[in-house]
């Protein structure tokens, strides 16, 4: 079972009204339901500035107000529960191992703590740390720990603009995590997302995350995006000893058709959209209908 698995089971206990995911365009929501309805509020520029190491929330005043149009107050002063997805830029995923992985929780986060704290940008001491261990199917005791890190200022602001317009968020994770729910669990998979000048890397061995990385490019084009890709290939052939069997990507817009040439040519692969059951995803909402997809299964 996958850190994505089991994370479906966690969302199902029970889960929230609504989810949403933000980025610098806008909020990406939905209605939690057997029939989810989805939405999009568009921001305006400036709203939202993504980064790990400062407040993301400029105008926390008009985030607010963008929330409250999603669910206009229905006179209940208690709060509706929501899932928060945040953008990947803002948080650091990493991926680590372990020869062995004790049982208890405070010493696990002990040690992911210990582990991270050289390769996140802030200090480890003020950071929201959430981890999910991935057992090898090896034979060994060896263990993989999926780790998200964030800022604690930069998850505080993205929630305070929802409480302040009615909404309680519960359960906060990270757009490609979630969006990793779409992705097949057998086979090696490499997975390319776009949003805005970020640029989301991941690999999959048979639903396990090998690799995780989050990069803002000088600028949004096919020879910086392949500049990410090319060494993420080489990971691949080194360290898992094969080749990527499939490609997705998400949120590359025009550049798709460049993109899907220069695949096909250098690592003979012809990419494929990353896919949902419930609509297209796109660099807004591909965390959301991840989400869904785990809500929903």
């Amino acid at each position: 079972m996958s850190v994505f698995s089991r994370l479906s089971h966690l969302v199902k206990d029970p889960p929230p009204e609504y989810a949403f995911e933000v980025s610098e365009g806008g909020i990406a929501w939905a209605l939690c339901s057997t029939h989810p309805q989805m939405g999009f509020q568009p921001l305006e520029p400036g709203v939202i500035s993504v980064s790990p190491l400062r407040d993301n929330v400029l105008q926390p005043d008009a985030l607010s107000a963008r929330a409250r149009l999603i669910a206009p107050g229905n006179g209940n002063r208690k709060p509706r529960r929501a899932a928060l997805i945040l953008p990947d830029y803002s948080a650091r995923v990493s991926v680590l191992d372990f020869d062995s992985f004790p049982s208890d929780r405070a010493e696990q986060l002990s040690l992911v703590r210990f582990r991270i704290k050289k390769t996140v940008p802030f200090d480890i001491e003020s950071a929201a740390i959430s981890f999910q261990s991935q057992t090898l199917s090896n034979g060994t005791k060896r263990v993989e720990v999926v780790a998200a890190v964030v800022a604690l200022e930069v998850v505080a602001r993205f929630e305070a603009g929802f409480r302040s317009a009615g909404f309680q968020p519960g359960m906060v994770t990270v757009s490609s995590l979630a969006a990793l729910a779409l992705a097949p669990a057998d086979g090696v998979t490499v997975v390319a997302r776009s949003n805005g000048k970020a640029l989301t890397v991941c690999v999959l061995n048979r639903g396990h995350l090998k690799l995780l990385r989050c990069v803002e490019l000088d600028a949004v084009n096919l020879d910086e995006v392949m500049g990410v890709l090319y060494p993420t290939f080489a990971y691949v052939e080194d360290e898992l000893k094969t080749k990527p069997e499939a490609m997705l990507t998400c949120g590359f817009g025009p550049m798709i058709t460049e993109l899907t040439d220069r695949a096909q040519l250098d690592f003979g692969l012809t990419p494929a959209p990353l896919r949902s059951r419930f609509g297209t995803p796109s660099q807004d909402n591909a965390g959301l209908l991840g989400y869904l997809e785990m809500v929903e299964d």
